[in-house]
């Protein structure tokens, strides 16, 4: 039983998954290689994006590995931005800036590699699947995961469109902001924008007396 992020399959050889999160879409997509003379590959995507589904059953069938492809089918879906929120172009941060995260999971060895909040690299799942071949670590992030990737050969460039600055401009005109993650900050977040620093907290003395 090969245990991953979703769980464990009873497969012979290979069950691979990815995380791809922004605006909170969770896309798991695995494939399973079933050993035997009559075995066939078997793709599972959670969403109905078909293109990336076939494009990994395309490459597993000319008996690459089940890792080749599940990167193969997740770039499809990065290129193609896949229900606008997988890939460059998505759900900004609060500064505008659209970054990516994914997750890449073995269950021949147990291995991963994973980057979060990755900067100016499009091609997210392969660099996930970089940190797995040739690092010890088992996620990068940031600034340091966008370093990591150019030593790997990645390119660097904006991952924000027009849609996507489009959106942020609404999000501070039309909404104050709204939603938003902080609390506890001036000015008040529910109903400014930042920037923001922290509430000052009173302080309470209390004082007390005794007599004997």
């Amino acid at each position: 039983i090969n245990a991953e992020y979703r769980g464990g399959l009873n497969c012979k050889a290979c069950h691979h998954c990815v995380l791809s999160m922004q605006h909170f879409l969770v896309f798991v997509f695995a494939v399973l290689l079933f050993g035997g003379a009559n075995g066939v590959p078997i793709v599972v995507n959670t969403w109905p994006f078909t293109a990336a589904t076939e494009r990994a059953f395309q490459v597993v069938m000319t008996n690459a590995s089940a890792m080749d492809g599940l990167v193969a089918g997740c770039t499809v879906c990065e290129e193609m931005q896949c229900d606008g929120t997988v890939g460059f172009g998505g759900s900004p941060d609060e500064n505008g800036e659209t970054t990516l995260e994914a997750l890449v999971f073995d269950g021949t060895n147990m291995d991963m590699g994973a980057v979060a909040s990755l900067r100016r690299v499009k091609n997210v799942i392969a660099v996930a699947r970089a940190v797995m071949d040739y690092t010890s670590h088992s996620i990068l992030a940031g600034d340091l995961a966008t370093k990591f990737a150019v030593q790997m050969g990645f390119k660097e460039e904006d991952l924000s469109t027009d849609g996507s600055i489009s959106m942020w401009d609404q999000w501070k005109k039309n909404t104050q902001c709204q939603p938003n993650f902080w609390r506890n900050v001036m000015p008040d977040s529910t109903t400014a924008c930042g920037p923001y620093t922290r509430q000052q907290k009173t302080a309470t003395l209390t004082s007390s007396s005794s007599s004997s």
